[in-house]
């Protein structure tokens, strides 16, 4: 999209993220052959409101997921997905308690019973 490196998103400014997501908008929207006024028609939001999302200015969130839902980018939501994940301690605590083998139920049973054969 373009050259900003990407590996510290924390060193960046609220106006390059902003920035950044405008772009990332424009780009797909663009990529879709789609104008302004159909993407804000479709998202209910003004056309010089998806112009200043574009540029990098603040929107609203709401209006932010509207025009993510007009250009099919929802997916991008999955990196906010919430997953149980365990610790490395407490897997290794599960593994150790893991059964190894089979046994009878009855330890003191031997082969001389009857089998009903």
């Amino acid at each position: 999209m373009n050259d900003i490196s990407y590996k510290n998103w924390a060193s960046m400014s609220d106006k390059i993220l902003m920035g950044t997501i405008g772009k990332f908008v424009q780009h797909h929207r663009l990529n879709q052959n789609k104008s302004q006024n159909d993407v804000a028609k479709a998202a209910g939001i003004s056309r010089s409101t998806l112009s200043l999302l574009e540029r990098g200015e603040k929107i609203s969130l709401s209006s932010l997921m509207q025009v993510l839902r007009v250009l099919d980018l929802l997916h991008i939501m999955d990196v906010f997905r919430i997953s149980n994940e365990i610790s490395p301690i407490e897997y290794a605590k599960l593994q150790k308690n893991k059964r190894q083998r089979a046994r009878n139920k009855d330890e003191n049973s031997n082969s001389n019973e009857d089998l009903g054969w």
